[in-house]
């Protein structure tokens, strides 16, 4: 039996970029045939948005993409709601995979250390490293989506080789 492939995507509220995140490599690997070899999630580093759901704007730009339109591309984002990251995370995990430099910071205090290079931020899988910018004080879900998919298509690569 082949090893499932646990992601845990990880942002400041788990309101906008990880759930985005978590849905769009849902969807890939769903598209792709290969969803069974993965485990998929998103967490935050606060507590301010735990037991919210997806974000309005974020959850419709997804829509925009046929993410969660229909029953068979929901994979379980109409019952997702913010939860923080905990301790046992880091050993259940085997990637952890923040949004930005500050999600990464707030894992280590979380963490402890990575000894064991779980984490890493997403766009570090791609030609263009950086942070991907929070869609909710730039108001650009747009931008925030398309760096998500490049990041996700990337990291898909880097795995599958």
């Amino acid at each position: 039996m082949k090893n499932i492939i646990k992601i845990l995507f990880i942002c400041y509220g788990n309101i906008c970029r990880s759930p985005m995140a978590e849905f769009i490599l849902k969807d890939l690997t769903a598209k792709r045939g290969i969803s069974d070899q993965f485990h998929i999630e998103s967490a935050a580093t606060s507590n301010e948005e735990i037991g919210n759901q997806i974000y309005p704007p974020a959850k419709a730009e997804l829509a925009r993409h046929g993410i969660g339109t229909k029953r068979e591309t929901d994979y379980g984002m109409s019952e997702k709601t913010a939860r923080r990251i905990r301790r046992s995370d880091y050993e259940e995990y085997d990637y952890l995979i923040g949004m930005e430099n500050f999600n990464i910071r707030s894992m280590l205090q979380e963490f402890g250390d990575d000894s064991q290079n779980k984490i890493h931020r997403l766009l570090d899988f791609t030609d263009r490293p950086g942070d991907i910018a929070d869609p909710w004080y730039t108001r650009r879900f747009d931008i925030t989506y398309q760096e998500i998919v490049r990041g996700c298509e990337a990291l898909l690569q880097s795995l599958l080789g």
